[in-house]
């Protein structure tokens, strides 16, 4: 068996092959082009496992590879890191480390998307990125408006697209009237390009059953299935439901010494999507289910807002992961009582799978 690291870049890769002792058998830099990188490949004539590191653009290179029988594995970025500290970093030097680690079976790996979910996947969290941005520009119009001592008509919201005609009536100088119709401008913009984004995917995950079963979940709506169903990828990669908490961010880090126990609540390891999905969703089960906010405000007398949110947001990741994991529908029951709120049978829920 050969190993080879790789060392991915935007416009070239280093490729350094060893054997099973180590030796170096084969270094090379090339363009990243699919030929160049299958040609480095076939002359050496063995049977193959390769590593790169998570960068933002292995999709290609890890199809390329897997078309032609090489075993690709993903090394995780964070981890890497920690085992493999160099004085002396190259691109050389960092590919020749990753092929003793993988030849070593020292890899840490991480996860690689299913190939037909990744567009789904991206094209949620551009969707994010989007509404990131619309946020965004609705504070700085109530930025604008403040330095004037004005303000929004009372009773309406930016986020409803009528009140946007309202502003055009504020008293505001030429300056800063240009600068509001050019946010106003970017919202509806990104209004548009969000509502076309959703309409895109809806006929490819409505259907799916697993979204079906989400959405009966108290506070997860069609957006937050659709993100739970393609950041998780496969529940059956998750032997317990702890494994899955921990990858939502929903359990605090530790950093214990001898005598002393330090709780890390801002920890960063994990899928930062998922928590944010699932904290969501437990902010709307509080809202609309009695039963969960009487859970919550007992919590929250004894803990932290916060805290009493997080175990909200770890109870719904535990019932998606009994739903997804058992093929079942939700029983409308919170920490063993029954809700007295049932979601209602209507679009974006189907009838039948047929429906």
């Amino acid at each position: 068996m050969y190993y080879t690291g790789i060392d991915l870049h935007k416009d070239n890769v280093t490729l350094t092959t060893v054997n099973n002792d180590g030796d170096i058998l084969k270094q090379m830099k090339l363009p990243n082009e699919e030929h160049s990188i299958l040609n480095y490949f076939f002359t050496i004539g063995k049977k193959h496992k390769a590593v790169v590191e998570s960068t933002s653009n292995w999709y290609w290179l890890s199809d390329l590879l897997n078309d032609h029988g090489i075993d690709l594995t993903l090394a995780h970025a964070k981890y890497l890191k920690a085992i493999s500290y160099a004085k002396v970093k190259t691109d050389k030097v960092d590919s020749r480390t990753l092929a003793n680690l993988l030849r070593v079976d020292m890899v840490p790996t991480a996860h690689q998307i299913s190939p037909s979910l990744r567009g789904l996947r991206d094209l949620m969290r551009a969707r994010l990125s989007l509404v990131h941005k619309n946020t965004s520009c609705q504070n700085s119009i109530h930025r604008l408006l403040a330095k004037y001592n004005l303000a929004v008509p009372k009773g309406k919201k930016l986020h409803d697209l009528p009140t946007l005609d309202l502003l055009e009536d504020l008293p505001l100088q030429t300056q800063q009237r240009l600068q509001l119709e050019m946010l106003i401008e970017q919202i509806r913009l990104l209004r548009k390009q969000i509502a076309q984004l959703q309409k895109s995917i809806y006929p490819q995950l409505i259907p799916n059953d697993d979204i079906q079963r989400l959405l009966w979940v108290p506070g997860i709506g069609k957006i937050l299935a659709f993100t739970i169903y393609t950041e998780i990828d496969g529940i059956e990669r998750f032997p317990t439901v702890k494994h899955l908490w921990s990858y939502c961010r929903l359990v605090p880090g530790a950093n214990n010494s001898n005598k002393s126990n330090k709780h890390k609540s801002a920890n960063k390891d994990g899928n930062k999507y998922l928590k944010m999905t699932f904290t969501e969703a437990a902010v709307r089960a509080i809202q609309y289910n009695k039963e969960i906010k009487e859970f919550f405000n007992t919590k929250e007398r004894k803990k932290h807002t916060s805290i009493a949110r997080i175990l909200i947001a770890q109870e719904l990741a535990k019932i998606c992961f009994y739903v997804l994991k058992n093929k079942t529908d939700f029983n409308n029951k919170f920490k063993g009582k029954t809700l007295s709120r049932r979601k209602a049978m209507q679009w974006p829920r189907l009838a039948s799978p047929d429906a």
